[in-house]
């Protein structure tokens, strides 16, 4: 391929910035900020600062691992997209080659690497994440918009790599933490595929807004998870978890979420999806900031 042969002969280093890029590094600094919040939620005592960065390296080198393989599976369909075209891998930057070990590279050595300095149940459920991503997620893309519920899944399993590395075990505190991901996940990502969704017909990806042209079905889908969204967001508070002011703070912040909810799901366009994307991208860390700082015990 041409890509292959435009790519060959480039000293390493100037690969360095394409191969970083390969990672998807806002990606990463999701997966990080989810993993310290259920890390730290799970801790009891003083916080344990060399095995949470054990865990952020671990969990850094496979999210890395797992984006560089989805970039070369995806790599023919990213090229035909606009937002995509310009990747590493379509852009010629970087060879099938270089994409393939790197991401291989990164994945084995994440996985060891979280096994032997966390626990065996931290490096599981990242496999698991790895497996459901690239076997499961990514080849549903191109035939099913159930894709986007089987991809909330790996999306939402970071908290509990944190929370089983710093505690060992699984509670049902941290299933609340994976519950209120995986339905966050659904106005962010739908958001997304509206506004983008001409690019992914080009790419012959199959998400709902492809098949909605009047986004009544993705406005709805749209505001049913803000709503069952903002009732997870409360049940901290009574379990216990968090409180009063996580209370307040996820109550106003589950109701301007809401708001924009309802307006897609009213309006169905472009700028209401623009506007429940910029609330999601706000709404998580502002949670999650609350749930750390208002955390009980």
């Amino acid at each position: 391929m041409k890509m292959e042969s435009a790519t060959v002969d480039r000293p390493f280093l100037w690969k360095l910035p394409a191969f970083f890029e390969l990672t998807k590094p806002r990606v990463i600094r999701s997966v990080i900020l989810t993993s310290v919040v259920g890390f730290y939620l799970a801790s009891s005592g003083r916080l344990d600062l060399l095995l949470l960065f054990h865990t952020l390296v671990g969990t850094t080198l496979l999210s890395g691992g797992a984006a560089a393989l989805n970039e070369f599976i995806e790599r023919e369909a990213d090229g035909r997209m606009r937002r995509t075209c310009s990747r590493p891998l379509p852009s010629g930057r970087l060879s099938e080659s270089d994409a393939l070990i790197a991401g291989s590279i990164l994945i084995v050595v994440g996985s060891f690497y979280l096994a032997l300095l966390t626990n065996l149940l931290a490096a599981f459920l990242g496999c698991v994440t790895l497996a459901v991503y690239l076997l499961v997620y990514t080849p549903l893309k191109m035939k099913t918009p159930i894709c986007t519920t089987i991809g909330a899944i790996p999306g939402a399993i970071p908290p509990l790599i944190g929370w089983a590395a710093a505690k060992g075990s699984l509670d049902s505190h941290a299933l609340l933490l994976f519950a209120i991901l995986f339905a966050w996940q659904f106005p962010h990502f739908l958001a997304i595929s509206w506004l983008y969704k001409e690019d992914y017909k080009r790419a012959g990806f199959a998400m709902l807004s492809s098949i909605d042209p009047d986004g009544r079905r993705t406005g709805r889908r749209i505001l049913i998870f803000t709503v069952i969204l903002f009732g997870l967001s409360v049940v901290p508070v009574t379990s216990g978890l968090t409180g009063t002011v996580y209370l307040v703070g996820a109550l106003v912040l589950g109701s301007v979420f809401l708001w924009f909810g309802f307006e897609a799901a009213l309006f169905r366009t472009t700028t209401a999806a623009r506007h429940v994307l910029m609330a999601s991208v706000v709404y998580l860390p502002l949670l999650l900031f609350l749930m750390v700082i208002d955390k009980n015990g």
